[in-house]
């Protein structure tokens, strides 16, 4: 145990991690054979046989040949031999895999090293499988014997070993050298500044330690983070020169903060600078001899005092009289402004000129952040704008994860829901009309008996607003009647009902929380008429029976349930199926005189009748599909409509003929499997129908005939988003392998190809479109046509963002490995070639050109701002040097500019900003959060006290929000149904 005296200073855990060092070999016994008869002893048409030892082998190899004969004592003197392997591996290029470790016993448990290629090709993700493996030395292993326990190596798909700092990286805490270093010995450190992988308990939060940044103020390039122990007998100045032997820097004197405030004792660190995490080590710089005339450079090169260039520094004189004062005292920081006659003039930019106006400091996901602002800027106007957002067009439709949500009006519209929003589709006059009343998604809807009222139920959101309830609204006004149920569900609504017998004059709704509770209302004056919990975690649906307005049905997974509802507001429970049962009620529908008719997931109908008694039994039970059932129909002359979610088919049955079946029909695949069916004219025998399906279109058409699409939707997770440059059209990619060109309300192509796509740009020229995917494949479209290119591999990890710069010859790529990959463009868009790549380390989210092409500026997935100089093909360090680069588009999050959407004082920052973007006009700019707000602000947006207007449309994150060309509407996609939505910006 280490004395006080003798407590470390600083635990170092530098940016970049070398490769873990091999475990030592086991020692050999001095007897032991030699390589070569090591090798003369196996045999390849068996396992190999344990190593043994000179004086155990026998003339004519008599362990072998005397299979009776015991075992020498002296062979399991070699531990290591019948003790498994312990191997890690890792994923070639990916320094943040956490590793795979294997046990293994060679000959045993693996015989070659094909089968562990076979087992490694199940464990980890590579593009082609398991196919090579390196050591962390990038030597390649051929044989299981090669492989050292308790060492790690790195698999691949290719013959290529990419170098990272393997099995370091974790979060914020690695072991390694300093970030632009290599072979830096730890041996030459000193005791106060001691290397660790692992955080302290309690994340590095202790009483007597904190984590900070420290940056070679000579060479921003070398950083790293280090856990100071601020209970350290030790004096500043010696930590001071441990910290620069981590940085290799020798005689490291002083310690400053970004902003020029310099440190100098552990009381500062632990009070007046407990919030700032980044400080920059320099040393202290005397000229061998001082003449008059002649003046001292500052002690260290502060990081507000760099240029760009890094080929001048600007210093302030320092005379002789003020080297003979007394020092200055410790807990007071040194002044951020020096006297205007006392600058030195730069090349770029004077300290005066940096400082003129003060950086904006944000905290985000726990972590500080400053922002430089710019020299010049248009002047900051905190007013709201004056454009709103109105809601124009919803493309697609919600299947995926609802059921029964179609219907159709008396006035021929459709009526569904996507989002928070319900829509009405006149396909004759080709518009829509949308209720935005909820503020949150909309989970469960019901057409009033008289087809002219809607009751439709929200799920629970956060805060008073999000509250779940059921809104009872007018189909034909969209004025909303009655609000009811605030406070009452706990997740959400799952089911809602209108009673049928009284004119629909009782609602029933199922919370959708843990108990199921099921509760009647009578809607007019929101009256709670009596609730019971059903207890059951899979709820479906229910529904009230149409000749009795207190027998209410519930049904769902292992469930169907009758429940008769007294006067005295209490429940009687019967149970048709009861819970160990396996069958999944998926719908229920009812025939003319009463008795019910379900289906389940096992693509089975079921009718079940009541007897004299008021018991009920099942009249009868037949297959209708392969697998599931999601939609039942029953047509007034007693035809029975079912669809199939998994067959994709559509059948009729007569319920007169004991269900007989007349005929059936097939949706295409690209349509996707039934999830809800309507006529098209209620009342009406004619087979004509409306489907909704799984992958969010709806078809039209009937039995008789073939189904056509009219509504088209992406049906997966949606973050592709491009405008076209001087068009109002736009392309979106989605994770459903669909690239889709919109322009207006229509759909000019959908596109599917092989890859889940992430992220899309347009072409200056506007002939084509590129989308980049999970896999690291960059697809190129005609934008024309919607015609196949090329496809390129670009790396193993998503293509999270791509643009083309202004001229359009050269396409940035930012992927989720952090590295930007740049290509060659022809003039048309259509062909490529990779020209350079610039090494990153964390996952890159969103991607800026500079105006002028020679810069690229990106947000991380932690919310860091990073630049890349695009001529030297390296980062730049330097977030000052960049403050005056105009850029061509403003698609980050972070920034000066942009920095009011974080610490906005009218709404509380309980959510991130997840998109952004800038108008074309450069005076507007659209946000939207986690939380699915849209909020549009003045541009430039960098005080607290900007006002906005907001719209909340979806319940899960605002993927993606773009102005069209010319500024008259906006497009955002998000949710967790890849809702796609079209705003018209209008006058406040």
């Amino acid at each position: 145990m280490a004395s006080e005296e003798t407590r470390p200073a600083a635990t170092a855990a530098p940016e970049s991690a070398p490769a873990p060092e091999p475990a030592p070999a086991p020692e050999q016994e001095p007897q032991a054979a030699s390589d070569d008869e090591k090798e003369s002893e196996w045999r390849p048409s068996r396992p190999p046989s344990p190593p043994q030892r000179n004086e155990d082998i026998s003339e004519g190899s008599e362990a072998t040949t005397r299979p009776g004969r015991p075992e020498p004592t002296s062979r399991y003197a070699n531990l290591n031999y019948w003790k498994a392997r312990r191997v890690t591996f890792y994923r070639n290029g990916d320094p943040y895999h956490p590793g795979v470790e294997f046990r293994f016993k060679p000959g045993r448990d693996l015989v070659s090293m094909d089968a562990l290629l076979d087992r490694l090709s199940e464990r980890l993700e590579l593009p082609r499988g398991a196919r090579f493996i390196f050591g962390m030395d990038g030597d390649r292993k051929y044989r299981l014997e090669e492989l050292e326990d308790g060492a790690s190596y790195v698999v691949s798909s290719y013959k290529t070993f990419k170098a990272a700092s393997y099995g370091k990286k974790n979060g914020m805490w690695y072991g390694g050298t300093a970030t632009g270093t290599s072979g830096w010995s730890r041996a030459v450190r000193k005791q106060s500044v001691v290397e660790s992988d692992a955080p302290p308990p309690g994340g590095g939060k202790t009483t007597s330690g904190r984590v900070i940044r420290i940056i070679n103020n000579m060479d921003h390039s070398i950083q790293c983070r280090v856990l100071l122990n601020l209970r350290t007998t030790q004096p500043f100045e010696e930590v001071l020169e441990d910290l620069g032997q981590v940085l290799k820097m020798s005689g490291a004197k002083r310690m400053y903060t970004i902003t020029g405030q310099e440190v100098r004792s552990f009381s500062q660190l632990r009070n007046e600078f407990a919030d700032v995490e980044t400080f920059y080590l320099g040393t202290l710089m005397v000229p061998p001899a001082h003449s008059p005339g002649v003046s001292a450079p500052l002690p260290i090169e502060s990081p507000i005092r760099r240029s760009r260039s890094r080929a001048t520094v600007a210093s302030i004189p320092v005379s002789d009289d003020t080297r003979g004062r007394r020092a200055r005292s410790k807990s007071r920081p040194r002044a951020l402004y020096a006297p205007e006659g006392e600058i030195i003039r730069n090349s770029d930019y004077t300290l005066l000129e940096v400082l003129k106006e003060e950086p904006i400091r944000l905290t985000i996901r726990g972590l500080r952040r400053t922002f430089y602002p710019p020299i010049h800027h248009a002047p900051i106007d905190n007013s709201p704008p004056e454009k709103k957002l109105q809601l124009d067009w919803v493309y697609g439709y919600r299947g995926a994860d609802t059921r029964r949500n179609l219907w159709v009006l008396p006035t021929g519209e459709l009526l569904y829901y996507v989002a928070a929003v319900a829509v009405m589709y006149d396909r004759d006059e080709e518009s829509q009309r949308h209720y935005t009343g909820h503020t949150e998604d909309i989970q469960c809807m019901e057409l009033h008996p008289s087809r002219e009222l809607v009751a439709s139920g929200q799920r629970a959101g956060r805060g008073r607003r999000a509250q779940a309830h059921v809104r009872i609204w007018s189909a034909d006004t969209l004025q909303t009647l009655h609000v009811f149920g605030m406070a009452e569900f706990e997740a959400g609504v799952s089911a809602v009902a209108f009673s049928q017998l009284n004119g629909g004059s009782y609602v029933l709704a199922v919370d959708a929380g843990r108990e199921s509770i099921l509760s009647v209302w009578q809607w007019q004056w929101g009256h709670l008429l009596g609730k019971v919990a059903t207890l059951q975690e899979e709820l479906t649906g229910a529904a009230f029976h149409p000749l009795d307005d207190n027998l209410l049905i519930t049904h769902g997974k292992g469930h169907l349930a009758f429940w008769n509802r007294r006067k005295d507001g209490f429940f009687e429970r019967t149970d048709i199926i009861k819970p160990p049962s396996r069958t999944h009620v998926t719908a229920l529908q009812f025939e003319p005189d009463g008795d019910v008719v379900t289906a389940d997931s096992d693509g089975f109908i079921t009718v079940y009748s009541v007897d004299s008694d008021g018991a009920y039994f099942v009249r009868m039970e037949f297959e209708a599909h392969i697998k599931g059932i999601s939609s039942l129909v029953m047509l007034s002359e007693g035809t029975l409509i079912s669809g199939g979610e998994k067959d994709r088919k559509v059948a009729a049955w007569d319920s007169l003929q004991n269900y007989k079946k007349i005929t059936e029909t097939k949706l295409p695949e690209t349509a996707g499997g039934v999830r809800s069916i309507y006529p098209q004219r209620p009342g009406r025998n004619d087979g004509n129908l409306y489907i909704g399906t799984t992958k969010n279109n709806i078809m039209e058409g009937s039995l008789q005939r073939r189904f056509n699409q009219i509504v088209f939707g992406h049906h997966k997770q949606l973050m592709g988003l491009a405008v076209h440059p001087d068009d109002e059209m736009f392309a979106t990619a989605g994770h459903d392998k669909n690239i889709a060109l919109w322009k207006g309300h229509k759909l000019l192509f959908a596109t599917q190809v092989g890859y889940e796509c992430v992220s899309i740009a347009w072409h200056p020229s506007g002939g084509a479109l590129a989308a980049g995917s999970t896999e690291g494949h960059l697809v190129v479209l005609n934008a024309d046509a919607g015609a196949h290119v090329a496809t390129l591999r670009v790396c193993g990890s998503p293509l999270n963002c791509l643009q083309y710069n202004s001229a359009g010859d050269i396409l940035a790529i930012a992927s989720q490995n952090g590295s930007i990959y740049l290509f060659r463009v022809s003039r048309d868009g259509f062909s490529y070639k990779k020209s350079n790549k610039i090494r990153g380390t964390q996952p890159l989210v969103q991607l800026d050109w500079s105006l002028d092409g020679n810069y690229l500026q990106t947000v991380t997935a932690d919310y860091d701002l990073s630049f890349w100089d695009i001529k030297a093909l390296s980062p730049e360090k330097s977030p000052i040097a960049m403050k005056d680069v105009k850029w061509s588009s403003y698609n980050s999050t972070i920034g000066f500019l942009v920095s009011g959407m974080w610490n906005n004082r009218f709404y509380p920052m309980t959510s991130l900003i997840t998109a952004a973007s800038r108008s074309s006009a450069h005076d507007l700019l659209i946000s939207g959060d986690s939380d699915g707000y849209l909020r549009i602000f003045r541009y430039p947006c960098s005080s607290p006290k900007a006002e906005y207007n907001e719209v909340k449309v979806y319940s899960g994150s605002v993927y993606n929000a773009r102005f069209l060309f010319n500024d008259r509407c906006l497009v955002s996609t998000g949710g967790i149904e890849a809702a796609l939505m079209l705003w018209e910006l209008v006058d406040d």
